[in-house]
């Protein structure tokens, strides 16, 4: 009776192998729960025998359209028409496993083949599904390549082998620019402060991926194991990732104790400050810094193309950063604000304190909050560092102690036009770093730093941009903006004029004239 059944259904529709997949699962369902079979075994059921079944239903699917597919007229990009078609399939992975498309070849002599129904069915160049790349992606932003094969294979019915998932997220990110370079929206209707940052930080790489100097530079510092770098072997073996943060922040004008409560009670500091919106982050190891520079300032004027906002940028002060942030303001004819991250001078401040107090003493506490009161009050820079090398005098330090207290006192000099806290404070500018320190962390040495990794050029590339846009919150608008791209890659570009012809149309009923 059930092979009567089956036979039946089979003639009837091309989803006679999945109905009896389901039938089977239903079978087995049912013993199990007079056995009283635990959920814990119910659900390793479904996951693989559910899993096969949706196969079987993507087959029948894929079948059913080979089964209605119609003979169209094919012109390639090259002008020439492919009049001669024939039977042809390929092996597609998905995410519920391994399926075979059959579909029509359109041929000519000379020119490679086109088939048509690769683009109604929203084939990927590739064996490889688009939902099944999503994953790819996404995951390849999180975890390492090895763990994203292994994710696959134990949570679809999909199969995507280490190598192939770093380039699949190298494809994924390719849009990266191109996508944001589209972004004309509208500005920001706001008159909140417009804040960029800048910051850089080091990935270990492949020997060949390193930058020319660095290159040469390891070449002469040969390593003691192959493998991996053991303890101390650090220098030569970085390239360095430029990484940009854009973001809205509402002013917020403080007073001295202000800033001095917050240094106490961070979690009291933490509630009553604005919090920045519209925030994007990025980072690349391939753009020059420069690039990368310019990129933000092209956003921020995105957002505000009329220039009505106050821009402020937060440097940590590194003198090349400084140039270049200068020479992509003058770009844009911007007028910006540079702001000192006062972190960075704390701890300059810091190392200086201990060639005077005991480490870690609440002497050496007080020593730096005196500097930072004093730069805060709107004593200058230059008055603080001549001040520590007096202190050096009148302390007889030797050289070895007063080296510190010196390099503090050559930052003060270098960045004096970067340190008047006092306007920055009343005007309601931030004066730290916490947003580009946070997405060097997050962006690049959470999943770059991992122990023994060693990237790739285009590998570092792709999961930096991937990380990115997640944490920007704009991976759902990249992955429609890539997946039209890739339709006109794989597709569009393949026929004349850019017009792909359905081989799917749905068929028009013959009209019989009736007399």
């Amino acid at each position: 009776m059930a092979t009567i059944s089956t036979a039946r259904i089979a003639n009837d529709s091309p989803f006679c192998d999945a109905r009896a997949a389901m039938d089977k699962i239903i079978e087995r369902l049912l013993a199990m729960a007079s056995e009283g079979a635990s959920l814990g075994q119910v659900t390793q059921v479904l996951a693989t025998d559910g899993t096969a079944m949706l196969r079987e239903l993507m087959q029948s699917y894929v079948d059913r359209c080979t089964a209605q597919e119609q003979r169209v007229e094919v012109v390639g990009a090259d002008g020439v028409e492919r009049s001669d078609a024939r039977s042809s399939a390929r092996r597609i992975e998905t995410t519920v496993g391994e399926i075979e498309v059959k579909r029509l070849l359109y041929q000519a002599p000379g020119v490679p083949g086109i088939a048509p129904m690769d683009a109604a069915l929203g084939l990927p160049e590739e064996k490889y599904t688009h939902d099944l790349r999503r994953i790819v992606a996404e995951e390849s932003a999180r975890a390492s390549f090895e763990e994203v094969a292994e994710l696959v294979e134990k949570h679809t019915g999909g199969h995507v082998p280490k190598r192939q998932v770093e380039e699949l997220a190298t494809r994924a990110a390719c849009d990266f620019d191109e996508f944001y370079a589209s972004r004309l929206g509208e500005p920001e209707d706001t008159d909140h402060l417009l804040i960029l940052s800048f910051d850089a930080k080091g990935i270990a790489m492949l020997h060949r991926d390193l930058r020319d100097a660095t290159r040469k530079a390891a070449a002469g510092t040969p390593r003691r194991l192959e493998t991996r770098l053991t303890k101390g072997e650090k220098p030569n073996r970085k390239r360095m990732a430029e990484v940009a943060t854009v973001y809205t922040l509402q002013q917020w004008p403080r007073s001295i104790v202000d800033v001095l409560h917050g240094l106490r009670d961070k979690a009291e500091k933490a509630a009553r400050r604005p919090r920045p919106t519209h925030k994007r982050v990025w980072a690349s190891i391939s753009h020059t810094p420069q690039r990368v520079i310019d990129d933000a300032f092209a956003e921020a004027a995105r957002r505000d193309p009329e220039q009505r906002r106050r821009w402020v940028v937060l440097v940590d002060g590194n003198r090349d950063q400084l140039r270049r942030i200068h020479r992509a303001a003058g770009k844009l004819g911007v007028q910006i604000t540079i702001v000192l991250d006062i972190v960075h001078v704390l701890e300059y401040l810091w190392r200086a304190a201990y060639a005077f107090q005991p480490e870690g003493s609440e002497a050496a506490e007080a020593w730096v909050e005196a500097r930072l009161l004093a730069l805060l009050s709107g004593r200058t820079a230059g008055e603080i560092a001549k001040s520590l090398r007096l202190m050096i005098r009148s302390h007889m330090l030797d050289a070895d102690a007063a080296k510190p207290v010196e390099r503090a006192a050559r930052y003060l000099v270098k960045n004096t036009r970067l340190l008047r806290y006092e306007r920055a404070l009343a005007d309601g500018l931030p004066i730290a770093t916490g947003v580009i320190e946070g997405a060097c962390r997050y962006l690049v040495k959470d999943r770059m730093g991992r122990t023994g990794a060693r990237w790739s050029l285009t590998g570092a590339e792709a999961v930096l941009r991937l990380r990115a846009l997640r944490a920007s919150g704009d991976f759902d608008d990249y992955w429609a903006f890539h997946l039209a791209k890739e339709h006109e890659r794989t597709h569009q570009s393949r026929y004349a004029d850019g017009a792909v012809p359905n081989p799917l149309r749905p068929r028009r009923p013959k009209l019989t004239l009736v007399k």
